[in-house]
């Protein structure tokens, strides 16, 4: 017997926890930040349910902050099991902690300087010392080949299509069947990733449900971007594009670049200001087994992602002058939420311009600056300081790298049987809701929506 807690993206897509036990041992599926709502926020800052200590070992899906963000927190409360992940999401996680760490040093040096905190002194989540710790329990392994990962439990990663190096976990236990988490599902014929793989059989699956309640329109040939592009070049704009460092800023320069080829956007320059996405791209570049066929290189300089006047932003002073600059650009920065990093000092000076858009190209999770900004706030606080909204809000849904209802219910239909038990994660309410009744209206079968601090047994 096992049995499972959620600890974290129950009924809320973010801070992906799930804690497995098995024959007094513990493992962790996933280990990711809460983000958005402040109620969430705080979990964080809770102490974990069981001691860090006590837990044997923590398997990924992918390098994403709501699926790994929590690792530095936990290592320095007292975790010292081994991390096992792909080789992809180890190489990202290289980016990704350490800028989290940095982030969270950041944020509270800001509360404490401008005396926003409520507590005296703000203190930092975690350090940048604590994430360099956290690489160091890093252990990469292969997809489709199996891990013991401790006694009586093995481990397999399938290519989840969502980011490079994501995976679905297919976990045999001895004696208690086999459980499948299935991470962050990617989407079907789009560009830079492969296709998710076909599902396997499982006793107990876990399916994300982030756009459980729609389907994602269709753009396949980048038209909406293009509009957007075009008029806010047209008015003398910038076109601001919060983006997650990793993933999103791929498959955007592809299309900036097709588009640009195409001659359906004007020559115009383009901007990544984030140095983790920089770095990022040369994973990408360097992993190109992982990636869609279509995109690896028959040539030595095949694998452009950039238009013709593509630039990285390295140093800050740049970014400053990019920032202050009235010129006409497409500005892609991180956070993708517009929760941290440096595209806040570009939406803090675009917002206030009428002819400036800020563009979403992803989920927006409740409480976060983008969802407000996509709602239609007309004012947002950055840095402390109000921020007036005069710019042009647009979102395209159709670059979202999370599956809509159809995707997923291809995926579950790639089951080899059904299911003993279907659990609904990673997803608000209504759209969880939403895939339920979806998923009895259409396979006919009955879905679990677990709350969090749920613990089944398996």
């Amino acid at each position: 017997m096992a049995e499972l807690t959620f600890l974290g993206a129950a009924r809320t897509v973010t801070g992906s926890k799930y804690l497995l036990e098995h024959n007094g041992r513990r493992v962790l599926f996933d280990c990711g930040l809460f983000q958005g709502l402040k109620e969430l926020r705080l979990r964080n800052w809770e102490e974990f349910p069981v001691p860090p200590s006590s837990i044997d070992a923590v398997v990924l899906t992918h390098a994403h902050l709501d699926h790994v963000g929590y690792l530095p927190r936990l290592v320095s409360r007292g975790f010292r099991g081994r991390i096992v992940c792909t080789a992809g999401t180890a190489d990202l996680c290289q980016l990704v902690l350490p800028d989290a760490g940095r982030i969270q040093e950041e944020d509270a040096r800001q509360a404490n300087k401008h005396g926003y905190s409520k507590h005296t002194p703000a203190l930092p989540l975690y350090t940048e010392a604590d994430a360099y710790r956290t690489l160091t329990q890093l252990q990469s392994h292969g997809y489709r080949k199996p891990l013991e990962v401790v006694t009586g439990l093995s481990v397999e990663f399938a290519q989840a299509g969502h980011l490079l190096g994501s995976a679905y976990v297919v976990a045999r236990l001895d004696g208690a069947g086999t459980i499948l988490f299935g991470g962050d599902l990617g989407r079907y014929n789009r560009p830079v990733l492969q296709d998710p793989a076909d599902a396997v059989e499982a006793d107990l699956v876990l399916v994300e449900s982030t756009y459980g309640d729609r389907d994602h329109a269709a753009d396949d040939d980048g038209r909406m971007l293009a509009e957007v592009i075009r008029e806010t070049v047209r008015r003398g704009g910038k076109v601001i594009i919060p983006a997650f460092a990793i993933g999103r800023v791929e498959e955007l320069l592809y299309w900036v670049r097709r588009l640009e080829q195409e001659r359906k956007i004007p020559v115009t320059p383009v901007y990544v200001d984030s140095p983790m996405a920089t770095d990022a791209l040369r994973y990408y570049s360097a992993r190109v087994a992982e990636l869609d066929p279509d995109l690896r290189p028959s040539g030595r300089d095949a694998l452009v992602f950039g238009s013709s006047r593509f630039q990285t932003v390295a140093s800050v002073q740049q970014s400053k002058e990019l920032t202050a600059s009235k010129r006409s650009a497409i500005v892609i920065s991180a956070s993708g939420m517009a929760t941290g990093g440096r595209v806040l000092h570009h939406l803090a000076a675009a917002l206030p311009d009428r002819r400036n858009t800020v563009l979403f190209v992803g989920h927006q999770a409740v409480g976060t600056r983008g969802r407000q900004l996509v709602d239609g706030a007309r004012e947002v606080r950055i840095h402390g300081q109000q921020i007036s909204v005069a710019a042009q809000i647009a979102k395209i849904d159709s670059m979202s790298a999370h599956a809509d209802r159809g995707e997923i219910l291809k995926w579950l239909g790639t089951l080899p049987r059904k299911p003993g038990r279907l659990c609904l994660v990673h997803g608000e309410p209504t759209a969880m809701d939403a895939l339920k009744t979806l998923i009895k209206d259409r396979l006919g079968w009955d879905a679990l929506t677990p709350q969090y601090g749920e613990r089944i047994t398996v």
